[in-house]
């Protein structure tokens, strides 16, 4: 689906979670929901409140940030990460299925895609549960972390 579309999607969707729930359809919170529709990856509240300081017509503090992001998780549209210590969110409407890789040195995530890994969970038999979504973590040290604890090994 074309990024267009998919912020239409998502817009039509917010609107009818905010007016079945009985919350107020601001201009912030719509601009919050587009500036989120438009990172790639992860981010954190720092990072969007950064992006969302400039732009000029939409100067929202860290409460709206926080506030806004609690509705997107109940309208399905974010989903909150606890990554070692912190917590980053991603936009989930329309996003393939992926997986984490968390380096526990420098606390970098990759996101990965794995066919086979996607698969045994797909068929694996959960007894008197319906899965609708899963994340799945894997935590180790990143290619450039382990090549500098070896190197810090060998100057010894």
């Amino acid at each position: 689906m074309e990024n267009k579309n998919v912020k239409e999607t998502v817009r039509k969707i917010f609107t009818e979670y905010l007016e079945s729930n009985g919350h107020r359809k601001t201009p912030e919170r719509f601009a919050i929901l587009d500036t989120i529709y438009s990172i790639n990856g992860h981010f954190d509240i720092d990072m969007l409140y950064g992006l969302m300081a400039n732009q000029e017509n939409f100067r929202v503090s860290r409460a709206t940030l926080y506030n806004t992001i609690i509705l997107l998780m109940d309208a399905k549209l974010v989903i909150k990460h606890l990554f070692g210590n912190s917590s980053q969110y991603e936009k989930s409407f329309n996003i393939e299925t992926h997986h984490h890789l968390i380096c526990t040195q420098c606390g970098k995530v990759k996101e990965v895609q794995n066919e086979e890994l996607k698969d045994a969970i797909a068929n694996t038999r959960l007894n008197r549960f319906q899965m609708s979504h899963y994340s799945l973590y894997i935590y180790g040290i990143c290619s450039r972390c382990l090549w500098a604890k070896r190197r810090k090994k060998t100057n010894k």
